[in-house]
């Protein structure tokens, strides 16, 4: 019997993951309980308690997941495109793919609540943050060189800007429900950078 548990063991906290992860998309971190997950998944409160011993645990670990999976998706796209125009382009459609699906950026929408947070979760949502503006800026440095973009200013900063506008055009245009709105901002932000 033991071995059984063990092996739902992954299983159950795979689950409790994909449910927390779509509740703070659609909701927000503080808008949902363990109460929420435990009825969605048919479980005791006391069940979660034993993957995730509290909401910062398992606010953490969402984090940890999300950029794991986020740094695959960077990793992917270097390998399947070779100049940065393209690889800028499949970047915005990561966002504009979570946003089709009637979610937001998670870590995204942690930043809206970022003063509510605990201190590891605050540190997780910026170390995602960074390390999407490295990637972005080693992108931009590498079109600059080959010629393949053109722009003013610091590849750092480009980055940042990068970030913001799609992170920003993903929460203006959610009230609306229209994922054009944002794939307008994004393919014109996509556009001001071609060489």
């Amino acid at each position: 019997m033991a071995v059984s548990r063990t092996n739902n063991e992954p299983r159950t906290a795979e689950r409790i993951l994909d449910i927390a992860e779509r509740l703070v998309q659609t909701r927000g971190f503080n808008n949902f309980s363990y109460g929420d997950i435990a009825d969605e998944l048919g479980i005791t409160k006391a069940s979660l308690h034993y993957h995730y011993p509290g909401k910062a645990e398992l606010g953490r670990a969402l984090i940890n997941r999300y950029a794991a999976r986020f740094a695959q998706a960077l990793e992917r796209i270097g390998r399947d495109h070779r100049e940065a125009p393209a690889k800028l382009e499949a970047y915005a459609d990561l966002y504009a793919e979570v946003q089709r699906g009637e979610r937001m950026c998670m870590c995204g929408i942690l930043a809206a609540e970022y003063e509510t947070l605990p201190q590891a979760m605050r540190s997780a949502v910026i170390s995602f943050f960074d390390d999407n503006q490295k990637w972005l800026a080693t992108v931009l440095a590498g079109g600059q060189a080959d010629g393949t973009l053109a722009f003013a200013g610091s590849t750092e900063d480009l980055a940042q800007s990068i970030l913001s506008t799609l992170e920003g055009a993903m929460l203006v245009a959610r009230p609306y429900g229209n994922p054009e709105r944002f794939n307008a901002i994004a393919r014109q932000l996509l556009a001001s950078l071609a060489a």
